[in-house]
This record gives structure tokens, sequence and C-alpha cells, in this order.
């Protein structure tokens, strides 16, 4: 048995079937209209064209979802309230300490601004990547009141990216617990590949998992984390030297699908 499951999902006025992991994290959709089955994985390829059968009409084309055409760009004028291009790193936090600041005295600091000075620090390598091709999104709002804290965009495909501040300490990481220093242990890569997936379902892309540390640190991986990356952030500039994923059109378009808030409201 595969454990894949087929769910009927409305998008757009339209009724697609979704495939679900037994997790529930999309790895394909059938099209009807489209006479289409659309996979974010090739892996999975025979898995899944087996749990559609009964629903598949006709001739079928199989592939990886089509990338917006021009004219779909065009329709993605934006209102600014719904531009998220101009977001910093960690606006979140920023916009949290502006409504709601610290007190002025404290006995230890605002975890919010080590986790800002962490997104920040990630950010403006990010966004030094842009001269190479490639597009970063910040702070990018989840419905629940989650967020992405930067979406990559380049040659080397797409990555959702979640940043932890362990500056001068030992970080732990245990598939799916991470420990920074003596803190308590957070299920943080579950978080990284939830994050990746609703970024892949809204996109209609393959969007992999990073958990980026703020450091410098002492990084102990156990074991190869499922479907995730662990990198410094003096590893990224290694990441924007990928490619042969996406070519430059195909980035623009996926970045312009990507900036629209609308994108991410059904997630």
């Amino acid at each position: 048995m595969s454990g894949l499951r087929v769910v009927p999902i409305w998008t757009h006025g339209q009724e697609r079937l979704h495939v679900l992991l037994p997790d529930g994290r999309n790895i394909a959709w059938y099209d009807r209209e489209a006479a289409r089955v659309n996979l974010l994985s090739e892996d999975r390829r025979e898995d899944v064209l087996g749990v559609l059968g009964p629903f598949l009409t006709g001739r079928v084309s199989v592939g990886p979802p089509p990338v917006p055409t021009p004219a779909d760009i065009a329709r993605l004028t934006l209102h600014p309230d719904d531009d998220l291009a101009p977001n910093r790193p960690g606006e979140a936090l920023l916009i949290s300490l502006d409504r709601d600041p610290a007190p002025a005295r404290r006995l230890r600091p605002d975890p919010r601004r080590r986790a800002l000075a962490a997104e920040q620090a990630v950010g403006e390598v990010l966004d030094g990547l842009e001269g190479a091709g490639w597009r970063t999104l910040h702070s990018v709002p989840l419905p629940g009141g989650d967020r992405i804290h930067h979406l990559v965009i380049g040659p080397g495909g797409l990555f959702a990216l979640h940043t932890v501040y362990a500056r001068k300490q030992r970080l732990r990481v245990a598939d799916p617990v991470v420990v920074v220093g003596r803190g308590e242990p957070r299920p943080l890569l579950r978080q990284v590949r939830s994050d990746a997936s609703r970024a892949s379902f809204a996109l209609t892309a393959e969007v992999r998992g990073v958990l980026v540390v703020a450091g410098p640190a002492d990084v102990d991986v156990a074991g190869v984390p499922r479907e995730v990356r662990v990198l410094q952030d003096t590893e990224l500039a290694g990441l924007g030297r990928t490619g042969g994923v996406l070519k430059p059109a195909d980035v623009e378009a996926l970045h312009a699908m990507a900036r629209d808030r609308h994108t991410w409201l059904r997630v």
C-alpha cells in the first residue's frame, strides 16, 4: 500500500483531486479540466497514478506543474497592501516589538530581539544573492498566524527557510527536535517541513525546507534529517551558487505569484 489518499479541494472555483501523503502533505493533483496530473516530485509517480487511477478519464498528461505564463503575471497588478515584496527581514517581529515593546527593566533579554537579529542576519545574506538571479521574500504570512521566515526562489529551486538564533551556543538536532544551548527541546524540523509543504501547495511547485542557524554556533546533527537541510548562515552563499532547476523567466513568474498575499490565503 502506498499510503496515499485522494482529497477533492476547490481552488479558484474548480474542483481538483489532490494526492496527499499520510502526514497531509500534498504531492500531486489531478486537474480534470486540463486533463493533467501535476506532480511535485517524480519519485512517487507510479504511486500517484495508481491511487488516481479510478478517477482518471480519457487521456491525461503527466508532469510538473506548469509555470505561470506572462499573461498570468500581467494579472498580478498588486495593491500595496497585498504586495509582500517590501517586507523587511523579521517584519512580523518588528511590528510586534513596535506594538508591544518589552519592559525597560527585565532580567532576561526579550527573545523576540534575538529572533529578529537572526532573521535580519540571514535576510541580509539572502538579499545579496539577487545579483545571481535569486529572489527572496521575507516574513511571508500564513493562515493561522504562522509565517515563513524567508522564501527563496532562484536557479537552484525554491526554499522555505526557518531561522534560529544560536550565537556562541551549541545547537543539537535530532529529528524533529532542536535544542539550543540549555533551552527547551522544540520540534522545529516539523515546522520547517510544514512551511515547505504549505508553500508547495500555494505555488504548485516543489519547495524544500531549510533550517538556518544564525551563529557562529556549534551545530551537532544526529543522522540525516528527513526532507530538511540544516545550514549555518555562513553556508547560504553556497546555496546561491546552485542552479539547473529554474530558468530566469520561471524565477520571475514564481516570484510574482509568491509576492501576492492572496496566494497564501488557502494554505
